[in-house]
């Protein structure tokens, strides 16, 4: 009974502390971390003139004040702005950020066809009860399957974009979509309005089943909407007087198109050819719809219609590439997509001189940097640099309907910030801060140097790529490394093309992104992988495809190391990365008291694993070391919250020293002793 009583008395105590401490963090976060003001910096309002140096306060997830003599509140966590640009937060205007790729097979009638792209996987997304087959449910929300975090939403967070519009990915009735902010830890939280549009594709089955052609496909699309329209007539009389009238019955599908007949809901018509345009118009005007036009890479030739029918346009920054490589002894590049690497850059402008309104979104780039990148083209081709913000803030909001709520910096609205050092639309400028929901997100730096004496990629390598099907591809890839670039080209089964967007990482990481051909499609394919000696591996994931593996082997044996940026008369000094391996006892000095922990760390080059355990509990610990340091991320549980936080420091012998920041808790330092 004694024992009882004591292990009660323990057990209670140890609540009454853990309150205690979650009462102290809990106060913290709303003293210090929900208001914070950016000073001195150059604001884009994109609701009047620029303010050349002024103050942006935010509080609780809002703007709660922005002006030229702002002063920022006491309780403020403040950000010198001198020398930033603060812009209302990037909108990516279509995308599927946050939709899985990949989701259990709901088919009936097999499995996919390996050459096909968007209808072929659109069974992934069933709605239950449907009278209608997968890729012909206009029901299926994309507020229902997104799924939060993930590489690509973090990719479009540095790439400068707070928020989002998600659709599922594929069918002819694709779906509604939802307008998300870019970080929350479930998708209530990212949502912030669901549905905005019906999503409409013109792409024909690929599996046998129907439609297979695109007459088909507009076929199909005409016959459900008059079906909707002699549904929303039955329901309305039953509804007027049911007695003696048999029931008719409930169908979700045809249910799903009364608010896009009525003009309520809009609808966003995939089309990228001039045809394809013309046909969505078509389509709109016969069934008085109130459409938006996705895609639009020839949308500048069909102008003056879009302008008569007041159909805005969401238009791709994913700009055409070259398809083969840059090299006298490379097949000539097709002349269409010549043409179309000329001709599309110059959309945009074209657009806005016809008094077209548009907004720009990423087209499932496989490399968001392109975002800011190709609109920075767009305006040296014509596109006035107030439009190609607006296009960026503004007007998405606008056709998106959520100009209540962002696009702008005002007072009252969703404080989504993105923010640069020097004008965002300038070659050489970079993001340093980005806000959601007036939260700070941490932006994954980009790696600047190779480690030294690390793999070298240069040399031609044997690629073998193995698909979701179980289909071998053999390529030819040639690299050239120079720091941590690559260039190169890819030729082989997959067709010839050069490689963009290269690199490779300190501990050997390599990423590129490449044009393949395969069953006479070309399509752009996001190689991920890892260089270890003569051996590479890793992923592929081709636009429209499933994912796909590759591995690789150099010819030759390959260079013995990275080729030296010096003379060899002066080698360069090599400097030892410090081994941190081992246990550690840490204490975090927080404002208003010390905080002991431990950490336990595995070493293996530059890259760190390990835990951390405090009162808190127990968490895991990923990062990475090199001369000037450490980082260390992890997540934390705290008032039922996951919590980011970071640890960066430096080590001198067996003393470790540095500062563990959060944005939802605040910074710390701390120190450390290493335990014999």
């Amino acid at each position: 009974m004694r024992s009882f009583a004591s292990r009660s008395l323990a057990a209670l105590l140890t609540f009454a502390l853990l309150a205690s401490l979650q009462t102290s963090f809990t106060s913290a976060q709303h003293n210090a971390i929900d208001t914070y003001a950016i000073t001195n910096a150059r604001i884009f309002t994109m609701s009047g003139p620029v303010i050349e140096r002024g103050t942006v306060v935010i509080r609780n997830g809002l703007i709660s004040a922005v002006g030229a003599n702002v002063t920022a509140p006491a309780d403020a966590r403040v950000i010198d702005g001198a020398g930033l640009s603060v812009y209302p937060g990037l909108i990516d205007a279509n995308t599927n950020l946050g939709v899985p790729a990949q989701a259990a097979q709901q088919q009936q009638g097999g499995r996919p066809g390996a050459g096909g792209q968007a209808p072929q996987q659109a069974a992934n997304f069933t709605s239950p009860n449907s009278t209608q087959p997968p890729g012909l449910q206009p029901e299926i929300l994309a507020a229902d399957i997104i799924r939060p975090g993930g590489d690509q939403i973090e990719a479009a967070r540095n790439a400068g974009l707070t928020a989002a519009l998600t659709s599922p990915r594929d069918g002819i009735f694709m779906g509604q979509s939802a307008l998300i902010n870019l970080a929350g830890d479930t998708p209530q939280q990212m949502i912030v309005r669901s549905p905005v549009a019906l999503h409409i594709g013109f792409t024909p089955f690929r599996t046998g089943g129907y439609p297979g052609s695109i007459m088909g496909v507009f076929s199909a699309i005409r016959q459900m909407l008059l079906d909707a329209e002699r549904y929303r007539t039955s329901q309305e009389i039953y509804a007027r007087s049911p007695r003696g009238l048999r029931r008719p019955d409930i169908d979700k599908s045809l249910a799903a198109l009364l608010p896009v007949l009525a003009r309520e809901m809009p609808v966003v018509m995939v089309a990228d050819s001039e045809r394809e345009i013309i046909r969505a118009l078509d389509l709109a005007r016969e069934f008085h719809l109130k459409a938006i036009i996705a895609g639009g890479l020839e949308s500048w030739k069909v102008a003056d219609r879009l302008r008569e029918q007041d159909v805005p346009v969401l238009l791709s920054l994913n700009f055409p590439k070259r398809t083969t490589a840059d090299s006298p002894e490379a097949d000539p590049e097709p002349t269409r997509i010549l043409r179309q690497r000329v001709e599309v850059p110059k959309n945009a402008g074209r657009l806005a001189a016809a008094h077209v309104r548009f907004a720009f979104q990423s087209g499932q780039m496989s490399n968001m940097s392109d975002f800011l990148a190709n609109a920075v083209k767009a305006v040296q081709n014509g596109l006035a640099h107030d439009e190609a913000l607006r296009a960026m803030t503004v007007s998405p909001a606008e056709i998106l309907g959520v100009s209540d709520r962002m696009g702008t910096i005002e007072t009252g609205k969703i404080a989504n910030l993105t923010v640069t050092r020097g004008d965002i639309l300038a070659t050489g400028s970079r993001i340093t801060n980005v806000f959601i929901d007036g939260r700070p997100v941490d932006l994954r730096p980009a790696a600047t140097t190779a480690a030294q004496g690390g793999a070298n990629a240069s040399g031609t390598w044997s690629v073998n790529i193995r698909t979701e099907e179980g289909r071998d591809i053999s390529i030819t890839l040639n690299l050239q490394q120079q720091g941590e670039r690559l260039s190169g080209s890819i030729q082989g089964e997959a067709g010839s093309s050069a490689i963009a967007n290269a690199s490779v990482g300190p501990t050997g990481e390599i990423r590129f992104t490449a044009s393949v051909t395969i069953d006479r499609q070309t399509m752009e394919a996001n190689f991920t992988g890892t260089v270890t000696g003569n051996q590479m591996r890793g992923s592929v994931q081709i636009v429209g495809s499933g994912p796909a593996t590759f591995t690789g082997t150099r010819a030759g044996g390959g260079p013995a190391a990275a080729p030296s940026p010096t003379p060899a008369s002066t080698p360069p000094a090599t400097v030892e990365t410090p081994n941190i391996a081992g246990t550690w006892s840490i204490s975090f000095a927080f404002p208003d008291r010390a905080v002991p922990g431990t950490l336990t760390l595995q070493q293996q080059g530059t890259t760190l694993t390990g835990s951390a355990q405090s009162e808190f509990g127990t968490s895991e610990l990923n990062g990475s070391i090199g001369a000037d340091g450490f980082r260390l991320t992890t997540r934390a549980i705290v008032n039922g919250q996951t919590v980011e936080i970071i640890l960066s420091g430096t080590v001198t012998g067996n003393e470790m020293r540095g500062t563990l920041t959060s944005a939802q808790l605040g910074a710390a330092a701390f120190t450390g002793t290493k335990n014999p």
